[in-house]
């Protein structure tokens, strides 16, 4: 068995990894591009990791004893196991075994595919903004371990003189997480491979073990989700079976079992009898078994085992109240409990330090803490554990008094935004029947298989450099404003080359799909540097809803009617959805999310109004962020699903039946919410459908979906030019569960990081892909 080495009593399960300055990102698209060598990638990531360690020891966490988590990564942490496993799936065999292959090469020919493979499929892990590679697995798939890349990185800690803690996604969340690949037999899922995978984990410790590591650490967030193929007992007892083997290897680390994202409670206390010297749970989420210390359980359950109480919330930038923590993390201690103080999950859903934030103000500054400041959260209460709670008197006083400002700040709570939000009704949710919509929207003269995108062209050079020139004053509105509709027109004319049925204006005056909003409704603050991880090298500036929120003017109505001045195409006005602002910012925690949807709701109400007065008759109001939210707990998504629904109507019922209103999707199981998706009530839905082959479009044919809807056939998530053939198939596909009439023809998701040259050759193959099926159904019904 492992030597007992306790971990000290401050911990974190893991820090942001891109960078400060998004340093990670710049150095692995140079890597794409050829700018950069692969050596050249690998010594910038190591001067990443070196700094990130120095920098939790200055916070506080101690350099030994592996209260450091490794979680680095280069794109995606189950994509890191996906390669510690060998678990390639044969259609890239060529990739991994060709005569140049390299770990890195291979892992991002997974990640982004290439000319000749697709990616492997992205979906959101729990619900998170942050995506995931989902694994194929099939009876056949080769598991081989690789600990290469654990090894090296926790060698090169200990160089530097810090003994870190190795980090890596459970087996059994891994293959939960996992689907089955094209060639697995019927009725075979992921999981059926546990014992396989539990035997190359067995070996990835003991590969660590022979390295020196004390501590792994390995997250099993599957324990408390409800969404999985799985029930919560079903998993616990995976868990319980896979920890059962690997708890008795004699040559291992020891091992921290982790719980993030939700509530573990009902699992906690067989999860704390399993062989294994550390459990965790998050206790912002979730809760400590009801009744265990009355009856003794959760002392006798965590006997000669420490306990790391996620108390600091890793998932949100508000200051945790350290009174209330301090109490939960002293009382433990009083009940005989071996303590460690910890962060809820990965801290990478956070920003680096709220302290490079030099424009926000200072009273809402104070409020908030980035990674750095939870790091430091978490050392105080620790230093409290060691010292006493009195110890600690004066950070527990200057937080409550910090948080009894926040709640009295101008803003934060106006009556008038309230009693609006009091005053809706059913009605105000409601809209006309939808076959009387039908009939109205019949003088749009939209064709069937029509075609359009889903709202932003590439953000260009050019349009990046014009708006930081506009930020830093070297141009004034009226030379931005004459770039941005050069832009317009550009992109309108572009759409009438390649011959697409209904256009967008493409977006150049966004600098996000939510910050854009955010600097134009009171309530919303943005930083300059919060990046947080979103995919791969993908990051994003999530806002800051602080207050109650209202429109104080008109946000896109001048450049849709613009865009619409153009053409005798019908243009699109694009508008970001209640639900996907929250989901996508940082939401204020003192009040009940739907109130806040309802607040956001009604300002996108009032722009849609505009918008229509304006002339604009098609809205795309997107809400990709829906199914993101859907809590892991099964009995709190009824409500959820109820309040996220009624937002989206509320914002967009007040069009008349004539304007038809779209809406778009990302990334998700729709089998899941297929009736709040029905319920949006939305004209037409697009969806993300590309990586999985129309996958997503089953349950809809099942479920009798009778509107529109645009399944994506071009995945621009990746930066290969799907052919003619290619997106021809996948439309039959579509064409074959649901009726023409009712398709759309369109990519993914916004054409906003890609480049024009793949834009325009995809673009031009997805138009000819639509055409050459309208053709086929036209002379299938004999209307040719």
């Amino acid at each position: 068995m492992p030597a007992t080495q306790p971990l000290p009593n401050a911990t974190i399960l893991g820090y942001p990894r891109i960078g400060r300055r998004r340093e990670l990102k710049r150095a692995v698209e140079a890597y794409w591009k050829g700018d950069l060598t692969e050596a050249q990638l690998l010594e910038t990531a190591g001067e990443l990791r070196a700094a990130t360690r120095a920098r939790l020891v200055e916070l506080g966490l101690p350099a030994t004893g592996g209260a450091i988590p490794e979680s680095f990564s280069f794109y995606d942490q189950v994509l890191d196991a996906t390669l510690a496993l060998g678990a390639v799936p044969s259609r890239f065999a060529d990739v991994a075994f060709a005569d140049d292959a390299t770990d890195l090469a291979t892992y991002f020919a997974l990640a982004r595919g290439d000319k000749d493979h697709q990616p492997l499929e992205m979906t959101k892990w729990f619900d998170t903004n942050y995506h995931y590679s989902v694994p194929e697995i099939d009876e056949k798939t080769p598991f081989e371990a690789n600990a290469t890349a654990l090894v090296a990185q926790f060698a090169e800690a200990s160089e530097q003189g810090i003994e870190t803690r190795p980090v890596l996604v459970g087996p059994v969340t891994y293959l939960l997480l996992a689907k089955a690949s094209d060639a697995a037999g019927e009725g075979f899922a992921p999981i059926d491979r546990l014992d396989d995978v539990v035997a190359v984990y067995a070996e990835l410790l003991g590969a660590l073990a022979a390295a020196g590591a004390t501590w792994v650490q390995l997250d099993e967030p599957a324990l408390v989700s409800d969404s999985l193929s799985v029930s919560r007992d079903e998993a616990t007892a995976l868990v319980e079976r896979a920890y059962d083997v690997l708890g008795g290897l004699e040559n291992r680390p020891q091992i921290l079992l982790t719980t993030p994202y939700g509530d573990s409670s009902a699992s906690l206390l067989r999860i704390a009898a399993l062989p294994v010297e550390a459990v965790h749970a998050d206790l912002v989420r979730g809760t400590l078994p009801h009744g265990a210390f009355s009856s003794g359980e959760f002392e006798s359950a965590f006997y000669k085992k420490q306990f790391v109480a996620g108390v600091i919330d890793g998932r949100n930038i508000w200051r945790t109240d350290l009174r209330i923590a301090s109490g939960v993390v002293q009382d433990l201690q009083l009940a005989g409990i071996d303590v460690v103080v910890g962060t809820s999950n990965n801290l990478q859903h956070v920003p680096h330090d709220v302290n490079d934030e030099t424009k926000l103000d200072a009273r809402l500054r104070s409020w908030l803490a980035f990674a750095d400041q939870k790091v430091e959260q978490v050392a105080v209460l620790a230093r409290g554990l060691r010292h006493g709670a009195d110890s600690i008197e004066a950070e527990l006083a200057e937080t409550s008094a910090i948080l009894a400002d926040r709640a009295a700040a101008p803003g934060v709570r106006i009556d008038a935004i309230r009693d609006r939000v009091d005053a809706v009704t059913d009605a105000d949710r409601t809209r006309d029947a939808e076959q009387a919509r039908r009939d109205a929207q019949r003088a749009l003269d939209i064709p069937a298989f029509a075609t359009t995108t889903i709202g932003s062209f590439p953000q260009t050079t050019e349009i990046r450099k014009a708006r930081a020139a506009f930020t830093r004053g070297e141009i004034d509105q009226d030379a931005y404003d004459g770039f941005l509709r050069a832009e317009i027109e550009r992109v309108i004319r572009l759409q009438e080359e390649i011959g697409l049925d209904v256009f967008v204006h493409g977006e150049a005056e966004r600098n996000d799909m939510v910050q854009y909003f955010a600097e134009l409704l009171d309530g919303f603050a943005v930083t300059e540097n919060g990046w947080v991880q979103s995919y791969g090298t993908r990051a994003t500036r999530p806002s800051i809803l602080w207050g109650d929120v209202s429109r104080p003017a008109p946000m896109t109505v001048a450049w849709s009617a613009y865009a619409q001045s153009l053409t005798d195409h019908l243009v699109k006005g694009m508008l970001t959805g209640p639900v996907t602002i929250l989901a996508w910012s940082f939401v204020r925690d003192d009040q009940p999310l739907a109130d806040t949807a309802s607040q956001v709701a009604l300002a996108l109400r009032d722009e849609i109004d505009d918008l229509v007065q304006a002339g604009i008759r098609i809205v795309q109001v997107d809400e990709p962020a829906l199914r993101e939210l859907l809590p892991l707990d099964a009995d709190r998504q009824a409500a959820y699903l109820d309040w996220s629904v009624g937002a989206f109507r509320l914002a967009t019922s007040g069009a008349a039946a004539d304007v038809q209103i779209h809406t778009h999707l990302c990334y998700s199981e729709f089998g899941e919410i297929i009736d709040a998706v029905d319920g949006l009530d939305a004209d037409v839905t697009s969806i993300e459908a590309a990586r999985s082959r129309m996958d997503v479009v089953e349950p809809l044919g099942d479920h009798g979906y009778s509107r529109g809807i645009g399944p994506g056939v071009y995945d621009i998530h990746s930066p290969r030019v799907p052919s003619v053939e290619e997106q021809t198939e996948l439309i039959r596909i579509a064409a074959a569960r649901i009726p023409g009439e009712q398709l759309w023809v369109n990519p993914d998701c916004g054409l906003k990081t890609r480049g024009y040259e793949e834009t325009v050759a995809s673009l031009t193959n997805l138009v000819q892909a639509a055409r050459a099926v309208r053709a086929e159904q036209a002379g299938a019904t004999g209307t040719a």
